[in-house]
């Protein structure tokens, strides 16, 4: 006759492999979740760089602007005055268009980057 195994060694074998394949989960979602964390900070810094040179370059740019339209207002303080407005309307803009602006794509890319599967 066929020896079967016991039905304890079957449990046991099934509670060892549950067991393991929980680990084994386990690993997986701290390493997917460590992969997306880096690629958000990534993003973050990159953004955060990208923020800091454009307004040294927005900076400088209303500067010579401020100075180029001095000789057409015959004042330096109105052209930083004008300079100051735009300024304003850019605020302005920003706040109004926010949610098209801001909002949506940051959900967007934080809904890609872990709510879908990833291919591999």
């Amino acid at each position: 006759m066929k020896s079967t195994p016991e039905p304890v060694e079957n449990f046991q074998q099934l509670y060892d492999d549950v067991k393991k394949y929980v680990e084994l989960q386990t690993d997986y979602i701290k390493v997917e979740f460590v992969e997306k964390l880096t690629i958000l900070i990534s993003s973050l810094l990159i953004i955060i760089l990208v923020v800091i040179l454009a307004m040294a370059a927005l900076f400088y740019l209303f500067f010579s602007l401020a100075y180029s339209l001095e000789p057409m207002f015959g004042s330096l303080a109105i052209s930083f005055s004008i300079i100051s407005t735009l300024y304003l309307l850019l605020i302005i803009l920003l706040f109004t268009f926010r949610k098209r602006l801001i909002i949506n794509p940051l959900v967007r890319f934080l809904s890609k980057l872990f709510l879908t599967k990833s291919k591999n």
